[in-house]
């Protein structure tokens, strides 16, 4: 059984399979192109999400325990000994100029 719909298409004949056709084409290239660009966007997101990694990989390598930072670390221990020995020295010198201060002021040549 044909509907009016059938009717109306079997009326329009081969026109109206051509146009059809066209429109699909065209809608193939559209989506052809959508597909490219979308591929392309992967591809760099891919690429930045390598780098990324590789990025982080070297943060972590330079961590803590990595050599430079285990000899940043002993070279700041030497630093601070160094600094409490001088400030030991410093507190010893002034001990004993304190001292003789004293010394000379107990004689009065100051």
């Amino acid at each position: 059984m044909m509907t009016n719909e059938d009717i109306a298409r079997v009326k329009r004949g081969p026109a109206d399979l051509e146009e059809r056709i066209e429109q699909l084409l065209k809608q193939k290239e559209i989506l052809k192109a959508a597909c490219k660009k979308a591929g392309e966007t992967i591809k760099a997101l891919t690429k930045r999400a390598q780098e990324a990694e590789g990025e982080m990989t070297i943060v972590k390598g330079i961590g803590m325990n990595s050599p430079e930072m285990r000899e940043a670390k002993a070279e700041i221990e030497k630093l601070k000994a160094d600094l409490a020995r001088a400030k030991e020295d410093h507190q010893y010198d002034n001990l004993v100029h304190q001292n003789e201060l004293d010394s000379l002021r107990k004689k009065g040549l100051v």
